[in-house]
């Protein structure tokens, strides 16, 4: 490989990264403006209970989970293939989700990957296709209460 397809490989790598942290970031904290910055305007997502462009996409995503006490994602293996100014991608995802049922907290645990499909335009990488697969779920009673009571001095997060 030349210095110059390596040096332009090294650079997608490290803008499509972004471009997924920007998603993980924005819809974790609830910032519409964040995540829309992973996207181009004319992007596709299909997560299965929607399809469509992204700002009806993330009105969904972040409507969804607001409704929720909290959200957690992490990124896990991503492999990214570069082909000139299009690149795919396959990015694994863990996601916790707070919810609240009859009256009762508890953990939703869902995992799978984002298939996705970016492209450099006007020397921006975004992502332009995205199809979430999940490959598993599962619902647990949350367990954390006392770990907090018993540690006030923590810094928690929250959204925002």
């Amino acid at each position: 490989m030349d210095i110059e397809r390596e040096l332009h490989d090294l650079i997608a790598h490290r803008d499509i990264q972004a471009a997924i942290n920007d998603y993980m970031r924005g819809q974790d904290r609830l910032l519409p403006e964040v995540q829309l910055r992973a996207f181009h305007t004319d992007a596709h997502v299909d997560c299965g209970i929607f399809a469509g462009g992204p700002e009806e996409y993330v009105k969904f995503a972040q409507g969804f989970l607001a409704a929720l006490e909290s959200s957690h994602h992490l990124i896990g293996q991503t492999s990214i293939t570069v082909t000139g100014d299009n690149a795919e991608g396959e990015v694994y995802f863990l996601a916790q989700h707070r919810v609240k049922e009859d009256g009762a907290e508890k953990d939703l645990f869902v995992a799978g990957r984002y298939l996705d499909h970016y492209q450099r335009r006007n020397g921006v990488w975004k992502i332009s296709r995205r199809k979430e697969v999940i490959d598993w779920a599962r619902m647990d009673p949350a367990s954390d209460s006392n770990f907090f009571s018993q540690n006030s001095a923590l810094h928690l997060g929250s959204r925002g």
